[in-house]
């Protein structure tokens, strides 16, 4: 029988090149309430879920980002109208690369950050 978990995705970790900046485009586009946390071996910055010991979050962390979106692609919930989230990107000074994709439990986009991750937006 194929390994077939309840959820195949556990923890995300997303490169940047400058925490700071980072953690100000995040916090614009998602009001994600992002911030330094110094406990570990390296600096992150905690991706928070709704319950702490439920669901699945993740951390930005310095590192080498793929850049130019050549890596894989994170999606992370949209706060709101997808088009919303997509005019803060911009506003961000990240960029939008695809229009809203339609899928059957909602929609998502394209985008890059600031380090040029590949990062999907999905509202559902």
């Amino acid at each position: 029988m194929a390994y077939a978990p309840e959820h195949f995705t556990v923890w995300m970790e997303i490169p940047v090149t400058d925490m700071e900046k980072s953690i100000t485009f995040y916090n614009a586009v998602m009001d994600a309430g992002l911030e330094i946390d110094n406990s570990g071996p390296n600096p992150m910055a905690m991706f928070k879920t709704k319950d702490p010991n439920r669901g699945v979050a993740g951390h930005l962390y310095p590192g080498k980002p793929s850049g130019d979106g050549t890596g894989p692609t994170v999606h992370l919930a949209a706060p709101g109208k997808l088009e919303d989230t997509l005019e803060r990107v911009k506003a961000a000074g990240g960029q939008v690369i695809s229009p809203p994709i339609p899928v059957p439990d909602g929609r998502f986009a394209y985008c890059l950050d600031l380090d040029g991750n590949s990062i999907g937006f999905f509202e559902g």
